[in-house]
């Protein structure tokens, strides 16, 4: 089984929803949301808060 790609980013804008819009270290805009204890514990984003973004390989 292959493992997950993961690249790090910054949060540049905050949407509605949980949504955020996150610039990678590769300076690829991405649109994500947060899942699982953050989501479930309702932690905050702002723009410039770190991020990990993972993306499972495609088959």
């Amino acid at each position: 089984m292959e493992e997950h790609i993961e690249v790090e980013g910054k949060v540049i804008a905050v949407l509605a929803g949980t949504m955020f819009r996150v610039e990678l270290d590769n300076k690829h805009i991405v649109l994500a949301t947060i899942s699982g204890k953050m989501r479930k514990r309702f932690v905050r984003l702002t723009p410039g808060d770190g991020s990990r973004w993972r993306c499972p390989p495609t088959t």
